[in-house]
């Protein structure tokens, strides 16, 4: 299918951007790398009367790896970040850069766009909420910034209000003594995965959980994450049990839908053992060690 017909603007500066979207109203979508937006287009499953090209305004491209606050602009693209000097510091990032769809799609799509579509299968918001980001829009009111669990409301719906875009993602760099892993399961690069785990823990002593993130993709509109889950492992050690005990407790607040990239019971497998193979994954590199993570392919 093709999209239903729309208008086209390319403003210049952040400024005319917001001002076009406000002017315009609820029939503009902002157009970044198009990665998101555009098949959803093709679908009719949204028929804008305009879309506003905001991928050449300056200033949005940034990421900041150094020091503890993180900051990446919302036009950086997913594979600008993969080989960035924040996807070497915190290796979780690389996971869940490196595995979005193919080559084509990762040298265009933007973590923005991603971020700003609140589609349940993208990578972006199940890692980012491991990572307690925060969201910066910007408006004709001016900036604010977003707790990344409060700026999604359901799927494809998100907090931004009229004539607001997203301009910058930022969070904290994680303490030393701590390790994340993303991963993902799904039929080829260019499918969307069937199942996103993404974990982060702080050890003490090695072996015992200070700390523990728990977040599950493609398991609801939003990503899924369970306080009761994560104090199944706090102050706990970290053995077989009591992950196992964290991952029954976090997939029982899921709710992943049947479709065809598998049944909900299928999913729900999944999750269990992408979730286990995430947590060994945090452990070890919480240790130091050197351990690839990623996407997993059938």
């Amino acid at each position: 299918m093709y999209p239903a017909p729309f208008r086209y603007h390319r403003p210049a500066t952040l400024e005319d951007a917001m001002a076009l979207l406000a002017r315009l109203g609820d029939g503009a979508r902002p157009l970044a790398g198009g990665q998101s937006l555009l098949p959803i287009l093709k679908l009719r499953m949204d028929e804008p009367t305009d879309l506003v090209d905001i991928a050449r305004i300056p200033g949005m491209r940034h990421i900041d790896g150094q020091g503890e606050s993180i900051r990446i602009g919302a036009l950086a693209t997913h594979a600008r970040i993969a080989v960035s000097e924040v996807a070497s510091r915190f290796p979780i990032v690389q996971d869940c850069a490196t595995g979005i769809a193919d080559a084509q799609v990762r040298a265009r799509g933007t973590i923005g766009g991603s971020v700003s579509t609140a589609d349940p299968s993208c990578d972006w918001p199940t890692m980012l909420q491991v990572l307690d980001a925060e969201v910066a829009c910007r408006g004709p009111r001016g900036e604010r910034v977003v707790g990344i669990r409060d700026f999604f409301r359901d799927a494809y719906t998100t907090a931004l209000e009229e004539g607001e875009l997203v301009t910058e993602i930022r969070f904290r760099a994680p303490p030393a003594g701590s390790g994340g892993a993303y991963l993902g399961f799904k039929k080829a690069a260019p499918a969307y995965p069937a199942a996103t785990v993404g974990v982060h823990l702080g050890l003490a002593d090695g072996q015992v959980c200070r700390q523990a993130r728990l977040v599950l993709g493609c398991a609801g509109p939003r990503p899924v994450q369970s306080r009761e889950a994560e104090q199944e492992l706090e102050g706990k050690d970290l053995n077989r049990d009591n992950l196992r005990r964290a991952a029954e407790a976090i997939i029982s607040c899921s709710d992943p839908p049947s479709d065809s990239r598998g049944s909900a019971a299928f999913k729900r497998t999944m999750l269990h053992s992408l979730f286990m193979r995430a947590a060994e994954i945090a452990i070890r590199r919480a240790r130091g060690e050197t351990v690839k993570g990623g996407t997993l392919y059938v």
